[in-house]
């Protein structure tokens, strides 16, 4: 029998499973808080590992959503032209207002509120993508094919 997930994890499963995947969040005794971590943890490369990252849009404050492969960093002027406006860091106690979960366990769903969302085409080459499941240390398995129809969002290259 499985453990019970901790209430962060189970938001995660409860999201994937009200969309119609029957993904499994895993929680592991070590952290998976890094792309680095996350990949030793599970058994991956890093470039395997989803980060979700937020980031706030400098006039409106809105919150950006870019969901890029481990071994990316994101360039945030790439963004300005599809966002019309600056994008600039988010702060944790943002993260934790507008998606419900805290930084290093932010996952691609399930968040307080619609994101404006891209996704990071590096992604694709992969043919199972490890992503963060609401806490730093639960993770849960998927196709890169998935990402689009579970959380919208636009593909696009980040660097």
């Amino acid at each position: 029998m499985a453990e019970k997930l901790s209430p962060s994890a189970q938001k995660v499963q409860d999201a994937l499973a009200s969309l119609g995947f029957t993904l499994e969040v895993v929680e592991l005794p070590g952290s998976t808080r890094t792309a680095v971590e996350a990949a030793q943890a599970v058994g991956c490369e890093v470039g395997q590992i989803v980060k979700s990252l937020v980031f706030k849009t400098r006039r409106s404050s809105q919150p950006v959503l870019v969901i890029a492969s481990g071994t990316n960093r994101v360039n945030e002027h790439v963004f300005e032209t599809f966002l019309g406006e600056p994008l600039g860091k988010a702060d944790a106690d943002f993260v934790r207002q507008r998606t419900g979960f805290v930084i290093g366990g932010v996952p691609p769903l399930g968040h307080a509120e619609q994101l404006t969302t891209f996704i990071d085409q590096d992604l694709f080459q992969y043919d199972e993508i490890w992503a963060a499941a609401g806490t730093p240390h639960a993770v849960f398995r998927l196709h890169p094919q998935d990402l689009p129809r579970m959380i919208g969002g636009k593909v696009v290259r980040i660097t």
